[in-house]
């Protein structure tokens, strides 16, 4: 016997998530949710679903086990709590949260509830973090000295008319969120690898001068004036990291890392993956074990409706990827992010049928964000060294 899930938001990034939960075998049935009646029905018909609900209030009183948020960034923190405290398990688009008081009351809700709650941070399933993980597992890092990651993504590249949907005539007040505001793409691929959290931070901050005036201290409601930020970390395991977040950089986009340890490193530039120890002149090139369809952030427009969706979506798994876990029903549906989308789904479906939880649950989830909240403080206070908070781990 499978489960019931609601997907709440009906929008562009849920396209390639949609069609895996209606497909997965553990999945008994799916009740699509919007506010949009519009957007709805065409969704309803566009993937074939009759089940549908006007608000996430009516869905959390259906007969339903779990919730996937693919809602605008502000608003899933509070919905995640809301499914929450009315019995179902959650599936949350990233980020989990925007601010402490969010993130906290998050945790609180997961461990007064006892419900799942997965975020759906697509850099785990990464190839490089995939493989950082075996090697690290394994002891050829010896101890982590320093890693560093990156999640670069310009406006030029989509952000644009991200914004412009999610937010409507308000857009530019919403759009110069802080970068460190959106951190867990960079910070999770270290934090899921080394199991070692940010214990101190300091941020630095680039001030934006772009013609959009999309950045300033009176041109957002964050009081923001930095398109990219960076921060230093100390480590829980006494390693050191670094973080940036850029969305004004000349560069075609990525989410990259590198790790350094004792015994071995790995290296990621733009195109180039590589395994060196400390033999001279020899290295381990990647490439093909973890390269994957090329990916571009580019949204466009259902020819036969209004439903936006992205040609990210057919990102193919690369060699590395362990597609056997996976159910036969997958083969030939949406993928995307490097070949994450079909592990993420699976991974919270399982979850919730096993009663177990998953490796992206709420406390690496706030993990993966508080330490950009704090950092961007820092940035503001001229990067002051500022203690990050944290909820320890998983306690099952």
């Amino acid at each position: 016997m499978g489960i019931k899930i609601g997907i709440c938001g009906t929008g562009a990034f849920a396209q390639g998530f949609i069609p895996l939960f209606k497909h997965h075998p553990q999945v008994d049935k799916i009740i699509l949710c919007d506010l949009d009646e519009k957007k709805l029905k065409e969704n309803s018909r566009k993937h074939q679903i009759a089940d549908t609900c006007p608000s996430l209030d009516e869905l959390c009183q259906l007969d339903v086990d779990a919730i996937a948020i693919f809602t605008q960034n502000d608003r899933h923190a509070p919905q995640a709590i809301q499914a929450l405290k009315s019995g179902k398990d959650v599936y949350s688009a990233v980020p989990s949260a925007t601010t402490m008081e969010e993130i906290t009351d998050l945790v609180k809700t997961v461990e007064q509830t006892n419900r799942i709650y997965m975020i759906g941070e697509t850099s785990y399933y990464y190839p490089c973090t995939i493989y950082c993980r075996e090697q690290f597992r394994k002891g050829n890092f010896g101890r982590i000295v320093y890693s560093e990651a990156e999640y670069i993504h310009d406006f030029d590249h989509g952000l644009y008319d991200v914004f412009k949907w999610r937010f409507g005539k308000d857009w530019k007040k919403m759009a110069g969120l802080p970068p460190l505001f959106y951190p867990t793409h960079s910070v999770s691929t270290v934090v899921s690898t080394i199991n070692a959290y940010v214990t101190h931070v300091s941020g630095m901050g680039f001030v934006d001068n772009h013609p959009d005036g999309l950045f300033g201290e009176d041109k957002n409601i964050y009081k923001n004036p930095f398109s990219n930020e960076v921060m230093l970390c100390k480590m829980s395991d006494g390693s050191i990291a670094r973080f940036g977040e850029f969305r004004r950089i000349g560069h075609p986009g990525e989410v990259r890392m590198s790790m350094y340890g004792t015994e071995g490193s790995y290296e990621e530039q733009y195109n180039s993956k590589i395994w060196v120890t400390k033999e001279r002149n020899k290295f381990t090139d990647l490439a093909d074990l973890l390269g994957t369809v090329e990916e571009k952030a580019v949204y466009t427009v259902d020819k036969d409706s209004d439903v936006v969706g992205g040609d990210w979506l057919d990102a193919s798994t690369s060699k590395i990827h362990p597609v056997d876990i996976l159910p036969k029903e997958y083969e030939g549906l949406p993928n995307g992010h490097k070949g994450s989308h079909q592990f993420l789904i699976h991974e919270f479906v399982t979850s919730c049928v096993n009663k177990t939880q998953p490796a992206n649950n709420v406390w690496q989830a706030a993990r993966y964000l508080i330490p950009g909240l704090i950092a961007h403080k820092s940035a503001v206070r001229g990067g002051e060294l500022m203690e990050v908070p944290d909820f320890g781990n998983s306690p099952r």
